[in-house]
């Protein structure tokens, strides 16, 4: 079980990668400006069953990778923190593509569908679970499964609460959304910075674990 200092800290950086305008928040952002407010919080409650399926998968595999080599989960957190300085990278050099608001209209259900698939099966949600969980997860403190599970019901519902207000906020203010400048900004310029400042985070406490052992 984590303690409450990791719980603290892995809450505020989860907050941080909430605030990246990632494929699931384009998703929500879609389909709240598209569709109204009941399809974009479909969209969410699907995104949300697709983050929970992503923790259990990561909890699973980084317990495997921790039975099996200490110098292996190390190399699993250099990892993730090389993918998320990259990503800030890649971020910072490509402009965002544009929000299409003319997307033809899905149901509820199939806005959850589409939401499930979203985060559950993309490879990049993974990553980004693998690159995260194991700079928090001390093996000092118990099991690493129930680590994971812990803080991913952590992020779940930070998720949840995040990504149900996007909704909220982007169906009320379609206009603006569309024809604002600040948007594309954030989406490249803030979270560009945001990964990369979290990979060098990352690195460095994957470091300082490493010299205490």
């Amino acid at each position: 079980m984590p303690d409450w200092s990791t719980i603290a800290a892995f809450s505020a950086a989860t907050v941080a990668l909430l605030l990246i305008p990632g494929p699931a928040i384009l998703y929500i952002l879609n389909r709240s400006v598209s569709d109204g407010r009941e399809v974009g919080l479909a969209a969410v409650a699907g995104l949300e069953v697709g983050d929970a399926i992503q923790v259990m998968a990561a909890a699973a595999g980084l317990s495997a990778v921790i039975a099996t080599s200490a110098t292996a989960f190390n190399v699993v957190k250099w990892a993730g923190a090389i993918y998320l300085i990259v990503t800030g990278v890649r971020t910072l050099m490509h402009p965002p593509a544009p929000i299409d608001p003319d997307q033809p209209g899905v149901s509820m259900r199939r806005a959850f569908r589409q939401g499930v698939i979203v985060n559950a099966l993309n490879p990049k949600t993974a990553l980004f679970f693998l690159s995260i969980f194991p700079q928090f997860i001390h093996t000092a403190d118990g099991s690493a499964f129930t680590q994971s599970l812990v803080l991913g019901a952590v992020f779940v519902v930070l998720a949840t609460l995040f990504n149900g207000t996007y909704s909220l906020v982007a169906s009320s203010l379609r206009d603006l959304l569309l024809r604002g400048r600040t948007l594309p900004f954030v989406r490249r310029w803030v979270s560009g910075g945001l990964f990369v400042g979290l990979g060098v985070l990352a690195a460095t406490a994957g470091h300082a674990s490493a010299s205490t052992h």
